[in-house]
């Protein structure tokens, strides 16, 4: 008797690989027009020069954030989390608008997988020859494009991974260490990777990214309603759906069933069958669409970008406008002012300076020549501006406090400085114990250039 044969179940399904139509129209161009406007920004915006420093720097050694004529520093980091917060709502904004457009026109991943996809198609070929070249048994042929696609990836990879590191080492530097190869660690490690990375993500994983990696897929649900713009469908015109000749004579509907629209999805997906979470908005099916109604003479927007409401209730271009400011798209305007206002009025009013008053706990207050009491501090003195400034030390709050050190004290452009001094006060001038006192700094050629902290004087018992 023969034994059963084991029984071998798939929890995952096998990728079918993927080889989108290339394909031209409004869409397309638009999405082009955003894959050049992005990478001029990433790969030329390290080289910009800003008094005599990268213009874009974020020193992580030196703890410096530069910013065009902006100096952040770690304790500037509320405006980080501003720009984030701020960047949240844009994209809850857009998406409550138009779904996902942030996927399908700016966001890295497509932009990258557009590159990629143009470099395959000009050294494999079009659609046809690429899914022919894939089922071919190894040639020296198929090995020399494949190498070549592989190569030109890679170079774009390394490219782009040492760009990235540009932001983080000066860009100027690192192009003199690529000659002798003689990057740190960190450095070798953050270019190799994001190569690595870029090279995966956009060469050979793609459509998986936005399926099963890309949290965005998964809640933008939440932020759709019926008044939100996506890729649709007409049903009630394209079908039923049928070959030319049925549509010609009044037999079938507009939809001749080409599968055009299938064939340029990045997804793979049918938008035929109503929005999909794979779905990124690219609107790559209407163009493929739009070119079969001019072939066939039917009007356009078989497939187009419509709402769910102008889609049950035909309403006109003009009243999908006006639903776009419903009460959500308000809020989030709202919200979003409100804290881009904030965020602009507290940068513009920032003050590039900043003071630290740290008492000498090693030295407590002590009675000294003449019976004056004398404390010694130090002065932690940042100067965010890219100017060399004096600032004039200043001390207040008690009765005859004053200095003994000198109280002027040069602070270079982006330099953090330890200054001491030493305090002294007369025999009774303050209560034994604690006694709070201000420590002033103000630059000597810009008096809008102050600063005021507390500190605390001690008085022995």
């Amino acid at each position: 008797m023969n034994a059963p044969q084991p029984q071998v179940i798939k929890m995952y399904a096998a990728r079918e690989e993927i080889y989108p139509r290339e394909i031209d129209g409004r869409y397309a161009r638009l999405r082009w027009l955003f894959v050049w406007l992005t990478q001029l920004a990433f790969y030329c915006t390290p080289w910009l020069q800003w008094n005599g420093r990268q213009a874009l720097l974020f020193d992580l050694g030196a703890r410096k954030f530069y910013i065009f004529g902006l100096v952040l520093w770690p304790q500037d980091f509320i405006y980080l989390a501003a720009l984030l917060i701020i960047s949240a709502y844009l994209l809850f904004l857009a998406t409550a608008i138009a779904g996902r457009v942030w996927c399908g026109f700016t966001c890295p991943q497509t932009v990258y997988t557009e590159i990629f996809l143009w470099i395959e198609r000009r050294i494999e070929g079009k659609r046809s020859a690429r899914i022919a070249l894939a089922r071919q048994p190894w040639s020296l042929n198929k090995f020399g494009r494949k190498g070549a696609k592989h190569l030109a990836w890679g170079a774009v990879a390394l490219w782009t991974g040492f760009t990235f590191v540009g932001y983080f080492t000066p860009i100027q530097q690192l192009l003199g260490e690529v000659a002798t190869l003689n990057f740190g660690p960190w450095e070798w490690f953050w270019v190799l990777f994001y190569s690595f990375a870029t090279y995966g993500n956009a060469g050979w994983m793609r459509e998986q990214v936005c399926k099963y990696m890309c949290p965005y897929a998964r809640f933008q649900s939440s932020m759709f309603d019926r008044d939100t713009l996506i890729i649709t469908y007409d049903a009630r015109r394209g079908e039923p759906r049928g070959p030319l000749s049925k549509t010609s004579n009044g037999n079938g509907g507009s939809c001749i069933d080409c599968s055009l629209c299938v064939q340029v999805c990045p997804t793979g997906i049918d938008i035929r069958k109503g929005l999909q979470y794979e779905c990124i908005g690219c609107a790559a099916c209407v163009d493929a669409c739009n070119t079969v109604m001019d072939k066939t003479g039917q009007p356009r927007g078989l497939i187009r970008y419509s709402t769910e409401r102008a889609m049950d209730e035909h309403l006109t271009p003009t009243e999908i406008r006006r639903r776009a400011t419903r009460p959500r798209v308000r809020i989030y305007t709202a919200v979003l002012g409100l804290i881009v206002l904030a965020t602009s009025g507290a940068l513009y009013l920032r003050m590039p300076l900043k003071l630290d008053v740290i008492r000498d706990r090693g030295s407590m207050g002590r009675e000294v020549e003449d019976g004056m009491i004398e404390n010694v501090y130090r002065l932690q003195i940042m100067n965010t501006s890219e100017q060399a400034h004096v600032y004039k030390i200043t001390v207040g709050g008690m009765d005859t406090l004053a200095q003994v050190t000198p109280d002027l004290v040069r602070v270079e452009a982006t330099e953090t400085k330890a200054y001491p001094i030493r305090l002294r006060a007369a025999h009774g001038a303050g209560k034994p114990g604690s006694n709070r006192i201000n420590v002033a700094l103000e630059a000597v050629d810009d008096a809008s250039l102050h600063v005021k902290e507390s500190a605390v004087f001690i008085v022995p018992r």
